[in-house]
């Protein structure tokens, strides 16, 4: 590669490490993912799994055959405001490395909407990925949610509130309710209150539905094993999100696994899954354990 290029490269992913401006963003982005665009995997993109033309989604088969995949649905953060996941074929492709097959939902941002309109849009993709799996050659009994800062937040939340699931679920369809294997949260925010910034209170106002919007509020003993894994360095959702969630599943007896990393930042965790930054940390190989045994997890590790 010319010096030139290798620059442009580095420039690129310091520019997704700082998540500076908008075009600094678009360059790091494509620096990320021009590497995952030769994975061995076949991408299936837009595919409709409601009637808003935000209810799209991308699908990533790995081409190796496995009878027993997992089906892994992966929501991208952006504040609940912005984003698109086109941005994060990266995330796609290292799934796929793993074996699984990779499902990344778009869904209706604020102020489009406000909760539960995004939430009800995580159920929808949800159960679309279960009813769906054995299309794509996964398995619907290991349905994995994943997702990065409020796409954390998302996969989180649709977990622990049952009633989102609940809500859409097809009277014609079997009884056999659609089962959460685990959850994968990075750098996800899970117990945010008070709420400070003036979307942020209205997009999960009015005030006496605060409460409704915390993943911690709504943890049980029946929970399905977390991975949460969260940067020290990350001054956008604080450390403590993961911390108090992990401890409030810890009490209940629900396995989970508290991945902390002291020189990581807020956007590192999701960049240390792309090709150029995986030296960063080791996370995707924590996820592929998880994967492989989500009910093995430990109280924690840095």
């Amino acid at each position: 590669m010319p010096a030139g290029s290798a620059m442009s490269r580095r420039t690129a992913i310091s520019c997704l490490l700082a998540t500076a401006t908008a075009a600094c963003s678009k360059a790091a982005f494509f620096a990320v993912n021009f590497p995952a665009v030769f994975g061995s995997y076949t991408r299936h993109t837009d595919i409709a799994y409601g009637e808003d033309p935000q209810h799209r989604l991308d699908v990533y088969v790995p081409h190796k055959p496995d009878a027993a995949r997992t089906v892994v649905v992966f929501w991208h953060g952006g504040r609940w405001s912005y984003g698109d996941k086109s941005d994060y074929r990266f995330v796609g492709a290292a799934l796929t490395e793993l074996g699984c097959v990779a499902v990344l939902p778009n869904y209706r941002h604020y102020p489009q909407v406000k909760m539960p309109g995004f939430m009800d849009d995580a159920a929808r993709a949800a159960q679309w990925a279960g009813e769906h799996a054995a299309d794509h050659g996964a398995d619907p009994e290991r349905l994995i949610l994943m997702g990065h800062s409020a796409g954390a937040h998302m996969a989180a939340l649709v977990t622990l509130d049952q009633r989102y699931l609940a809500a859409i679920a097809k009277p014609t369809a079997p009884t056999k309710a659609t089962r959460i294997a685990g959850v994968i949260g990075l750098s996800g925010p899970y117990d945010f209150l008070p709420l400070l910034e003036p979307d942020v209170k209205d997009m999960f106002g009015p005030p006496p539905l605060y409460p409704e919007s915390q993943p911690i509020n709504f943890v049980r003993a029946d929970s399905p094993p977390m991975l949460l894994v969260h940067g020290l360095k990350d001054d956008t959702v604080w450390p403590k999100n993961s911390r108090n969630l992990a401890a409030a599943l810890q009490k209940l007896g629900v396995p989970v696994t508290l991945d902390l990393y002291p020189n990581l930042t807020h956007a590192d965790t999701a960049a240390a899954l792309s090709a150029p930054l995986r030296y960063r940390a080791p996370i995707l190989a924590a996820i592929g354990s998880f994967i492989a045994a989500p009910d093995n997890a430990h109280t924690a590790r840095s």
